[in-house]
């Protein structure tokens, strides 16, 4: 969601390493230059919840996400539209997902479905809830980055749990600007800084490494073959 990508960062990484330097060094500071600030906050809203839930559930196949709980962003945070009786819980993740050095991190086009199976939804959720909340108080980056580790400190967030993942696999997913709905995926939270045990990034592993010390774990995505309707990558 670089330094962290809860979905979001190490995907634009990712797609942004193809480019050029010179390129990819001037776009960054295009990005930076332009979200520099949190847009009005209705930028954010999907104004249809009805419209919301849908985009959220697309996140996964409707054999997980059909019985998943979706929650909506409010003006006062994330709350629950439909209750759900599988334990994953799907949501559109927005830019503050992203780890605060990044450059989209107030690009309010972004919008993310993703949805997290029970143990993601219990130990790492909690996370993005939490830095919802400090965004739409008003919170710095400074702020907010301050607010998270204190909660780790005190064990007020939860530890990740183990076998924690998530599905994003929606056409209508929007990373970034750059790689837009880039490629579905899914991914694995796990502990620390645990690139090496899984061989991500080696050579012809399938699996990529997203480092995300903010939120203390390290996401390990990988590529699927099929978006959540069924149809084929082309």
């Amino acid at each position: 969601m670089l330094k962290r990508i809860v979905a979001i960062t190490v995907v634009a990484v990712l797609v942004q390493a193809a480019v050029p330097g010179a390129v990819r060094l001037a776009q960054a500071q295009a990005d930076k230059n332009q979200y520099a600030n949190m847009a009005p906050l209705d930028q954010y809203l999907i104004a249809d919840q009805d419209a919301e839930v849908a985009l959220a559930k697309s996140g996964a196949p409707p054999s997980i996400s059909g019985e998943a709980e979706v929650m909506v962003l409010s003006r006062t945070g994330f709350k629950t539209a439909v209750e759900g009786k599988n334990g994953f819980v799907c949501v559109v993740e927005r830019g503050w997902g992203a780890g605060t050095d990044a450059a989209e991190f107030w690009n309010p086009k972004i919008k993310a479905p993703i949805c997290f199976n029970p143990a993601a939804a219990r130990s790492f959720l909690p996370i993005f809830l939490m830095k919802t909340k400090l965004v739409l108080a008003g919170k710095s980056k400074a702020e907010i980055v301050a607010a998270t580790n204190a909660a780790f400190d005190k064990k007020e967030l939860p530890a990740l749990e183990p076998g924690a993942m998530c599905y994003m696999l929606s056409k209508q997913q929007y990373l970034n600007d750059v790689g837009k709905s880039w490629h579905p995926h899914v991914m694995f939270f796990v502990s620390g800084d645990a690139a090496k045990s899984w061989g991500a990034d080696a050579k012809d592993s399938p699996v990529m490494a997203g480092p995300d010390p903010e939120e203390r774990a390290t996401i390990m995505m990988v590529w699927a073959e099929h978006w959540s309707d069924g149809t084929a990558v082309e």
